[in-house]
């Protein structure tokens, strides 16, 4: 099993930029495939980026982050990075990564084909 922490989140200004971070223990991030979603109070959890690994890795973004937002992995440090630039408003939202083993998560959006979350970390974009 493996378990996910986050990090990175805080306070930023429009415009400027964010990288976050998934740690993983317990088992390697080579198989999984790991995405990250987010969700403010009261909304319903959303898409935002997904790795996918093995052999042939491959990405992908939601439409609101494409152009800005890129997903990574550091094989080394057994971590995936969010690197969040253009930071608009409509961002701030709590981050989490989620990894899955699933062969429908390479290339579903759905956060219900993710078995293993992290807490969750704050991105607050102020205007």
């Amino acid at each position: 099993q493996v378990y996910l922490t986050e990090s990175g989140g805080e306070v930023v200004q429009a415009g400027g930029f964010l990288r976050l971070s998934c740690a993983a223990s317990g088992d390697s991030l080579d198989e999984y495939t790991v995405a990250w979603f987010r969700q403010a109070p009261g909304k319903m959890r959303e898409f935002v980026a997904r790795f996918v690994g093995g052999s042939g890795s491959s990405t992908s973004y939601s439409d609101s982050v494409k152009g800005r937002f890129t997903i990574y992995r550091d094989n080394a440090k057994n971590t995936v990075y969010l690197q969040m630039n253009s930071l608009k408003p409509e961002d701030t939202d709590l981050y989490h990564c989620a990894a899955s083993t699933s062969p429908r998560s390479e290339y579903s959006s759905l956060w219900t084909e993710y078995a293993y979350w992290g807490t969750g970390t704050q991105v607050t974009v102020s205007s």
